[in-house]
């Protein structure tokens, strides 16, 4: 019995003396730190060579030890009581500003990000705890590239994580905000002793100033400890809504070292927050997309005034995990400037892309606003052609990126506008869209290559409204298609050149317009299985037999266009297959209003430059067959009747790419006589473009060069319609012209 009962006497004074001498052990660590100020003279000794980490390292365990005996769930110990009341926090950050002794900075950064991960008490809702974090993290942020950085992002990424479990805490960080009652704290413990809760938010005398720090560690008087709250919502600092956190992650952000991805990793955490109303705080109540937009418009302003397209083109592929290009042989000026922007866009694109959809509108807006309304577009619109090139080509490297939807949405009402009515051929379209569309046609025809890249660049993106302002809205109704179309027997007869539908074209440019025809119904069908097979032949057989040359070298045939076109075909499919189009063209109304036609800025241009295909530089060519083989591939019944059918009967007045082709090749029949020896200079041109000969200078050059492109963009076209429409597809519904017109 003396035995069991000494062990029970050992008992209950084993579960006394922790809560005794734990709080006598952390008092007197903090008050051997304290003392060290009192008593040291030497300024030089480096604070990791004094005992302060060894006593900061003892306060942290005898927090946690505490923590985890505490009976009580969310009850705050005595030794967590004394942090609180003692403003031990508060202290510290004054002695980390001190610098004193030298690397004490680090040290206190390093004790909050231990405190606030480790112990799990909540406490950034004390003012007495997120005063002096924020404190600390703008002192952090004075110092960017300082010998503290990979502590302040280990502070940060500590915040970051504790607001994403916690949106509430968002406005504390932020702002410092006050809130009066335990009810009005989300995330308080319901069981909080009577003092802690007394310095909840209450650390400050009447007046807002701080209190005086006890670094003799001597408690602070009741009276301020239990001081009645004001029952007003405040902030700190006189009202200043700066956000140390977000400013300080921006800064950390531009680091050159691996410190930067985790910065860059803790922002995306923050905006990615699920509550509503902490990303509309984050919107509203801070700098955060308007800091994260300055910075990418920084970088801009900060490369070369002008840049090669090809070395822009080089840079594909920049990520934000790894934005800088290791340098080698192909390095060029400013390559090191280029990789930084390019890397801060596709994080802002990643931001957009994963943030809550509050903070994603917000950040595209002002993407759209700041950056490619006021920054980008006068580049765009400058008479410089070295401006408009290097503007030009960075905006393509940018779509060719671009992932988020709500930024792709802000791009293309940048580029197009947010019209969506049928263009007239003198209309005022959207400015930066005719700027646009007129360097298409360009008296440079680098500025004329450039810009067909961006918009090839822009057909390929997930967004219908890009191919519906470009080429769609223009052919809704389908107005292209002739009424009342006479009937097969009497077809030959009563056809001229005035009703040819490939040479109707021209009464644009010569002002007369042919007579009307009434609205009926077109006359003739033909049966769909075979429209397919007319239409294939009808371009491989475009181009006459002695303008062709690829029969004579290998691996330029036909097939080879088909199994390219087959995997272009599924890509683009797939890309628009939500977008609910049509599989058969629309029925013709006869009861609706006739409209004249007009193909639209954008494929006008695109015409006119083909009808040019003969005159044009190589390059240009390929670039021009390269957009409208990206168009036709499109699967709208629309896009497909008009861009690859050569039997529709075309409305007066009207053109489509056949009939353009048609007037190309009329052309170089005329011209072909007038080369000497045209079969075999064409043959060695061809050799030349495939490096199978030297690339001596020929007479008409450009002519030969034209001549190869057309006939390999005739085979391409016709690939692209065997793919679209197999002939034993049933969802075929042509309309073919009558036997004999082509």
């Amino acid at each position: 019995m003396l035995s069991r009962l000494g062990a029970l006497l050992q008992e209950a004074v084993g579960a006394r003396e922790p809560s005794i001498d734990l709080l006598q052990a952390f008092v007197e660590h903090w008050k051997g730190i304290t003392h060290y100020y009192i008593e040291s003279t030497d300024e030089n000794t480096p604070a990791k060579k004094t005992d302060i980490p060894w006593r900061l390292k003892q306060m942290l365990d005898i927090l946690v030890y505490e923590e985890q005996q505490q009976v009580a769930v969310g009850e705050a110990g005595p030794c967590l009581e004394y942090l609180l009341q003692h403003k031990i926090l508060e202290t510290l950050c004054t002695l980390g500003k001190a610098e004193f002794p030298p690397g004490m900075r680090q040290q206190v950064f390093q004790f909050f990000s231990k405190v606030l991960a480790q112990v799990q008490h909540p406490l950034l809702h004390y003012l007495s705890v997120h005063r002096p974090v924020q404190k600390l993290l703008r002192l952090g942020g004075t110092a960017p590239g300082s010998v503290t950085e990979k502590e302040e992002v280990q502070l940060t990424t500590v915040l970051c994580s504790k607001i994403q479990q916690d949106p509430e805490l968002l406005a504390y960080i932020l702002e410092g905000k006050k809130i009066v009652g335990r009810k009005k704290a989300c995330g308080e413990p319901t069981a909080l002793p009577k003092d802690t809760a007394s310095h909840r938010d209450k650390d400050c005398s009447h007046d807002g100033a701080p209190a005086r720090p006890q670094l003799d560690g001597e408690p602070c008087g009741a009276q301020a400890l239990n001081s009645h709250m004001p029952a007003e919502t405040e902030q700190l600092d006189g009202g200043t809504a700066e956000s140390n956190l977000i400013t300080s992650l921006l800064g950390l952000c531009q680091s050159k070292s691996r410190v930067a991805l985790k910065a860059q990793e803790n922002l995306l955490l923050l905006v990615s927050v699920a509550s509503p109303a902490a990303a509309t705080y984050l919107v509203q109540s801070s700098p955060c997309c308007p800091a994260i937009v300055q910075h990418l418009c920084q970088l801009y302003r900060s490369m070369p005034v002008f840049l090669d397209p090809a070395d822009i083109a080089a840079l594909e592929g920049i990520s934000w995990r790894l934005p800088s290009a290791p340098s080698d042989e192909a390095s060029f000026p400013g390559k090191e400037a280029l990789a930084a922007f390019l890397g801060w866009f596709d994080y802002c694109d990643h931001l957009i892309t994963e943030a809550h959809t509050v903070v994603a509108d917000a950040l595209a807006k002002a993407v759209a606003e700041k950056f490619f309304v006021e920054t980008l577009q006068p580049q765009l619109l400058h008479v410089s052609e070295q401006s408009i090139l290097t503007s030009t080509a960075l905006l393509t490297a940018m779509l060719r990126q671009l992932r988020s939807p709500a930024l792709l949405r802000e791009a293309a009402a940048f580029l197009l506008g947010t019209d969506r009515q049928p263009e007239a051929p003198r209309d005022n379209p959207h400015a930066l869209y005719a700027h646009l569309i007129g360097h298409c046609d360009h008296l440079s025809d680098e500025i004329s290559i450039a810009t067909l890249r961006l918009f090839e660049e822009l057909l390929q993106k997930p967004h219908e409204g890009i191919i519906r302002s470009l080429v769609l809205r223009n052919l809704e109704g389908r107005p292209y298609v002739a009424w009342g179309s006479p009937e097969p027997e009497s077809y030959e007869d009563t056809l001229d050149l005035e009703e040819d539908p490939y040479f109707t074209d021209s009464f644009l440019d010569s002002g007369f317009q042919p007579r009307a025809k009434p609205r009926l119904a077109p006359a003739t069908s033909y049966d769909g299985k075979t429209a397919v097979t007319e239409i294939v032949n009808s371009f491989l057989c475009l181009v006459p037999e002695e303008a062709k040359t690829s029969a004579f070298l290998e691996e330029t045939g036909y097939d080879t266009y088909v199994h390219d076109a087959y995997g272009l075909f599924q890509e683009c499919s797939s890309r628009v297959a939500s977008w609910g189009w049509p599989l058969t063209p629309t029925p013709l109304d006869p009861h609706e209003p006739e409209r004249p036609f007009f193909e639209g800025h954008f494929l006008r241009v695109l015409f006119d430059r083909m009808s040019r295909i003969l005159d044009q530089p190589y390059s240009l060519n390929l670039q021009v067959t390269s957009v409208l083989s990206r168009l036709a591939l499109f699967p709208h019944p629309h896009i497909h009747e008009y861009l690859l059918d050569p039997y529709i009967s075309l409305a007066p007045g009207c053109r489509s790419l056949f009939s353009v082709l048609v007037r190309v090749i009329g052309d170089l029949m005329q011209r072909i006589q007038r080369v000497p020896q045209f079969p075999g200079k064409l043959l060695l041109v061809r050799k030349q473009l495939t490096g199978q000969a030297p690339g001596e200078q020929l007479d008409h050059q450009t002519l030969l060069q034209g001549v190869v492109v057309l006939e390999e963009f005739c085979k391409e076209l016709a690939a692209i319609a065997f793919v679209k429409f197999p002939p034993h597809d049933p969802r075929q519904n042509l309309s073919p012209a009558p036997e004999g017109q082509v």
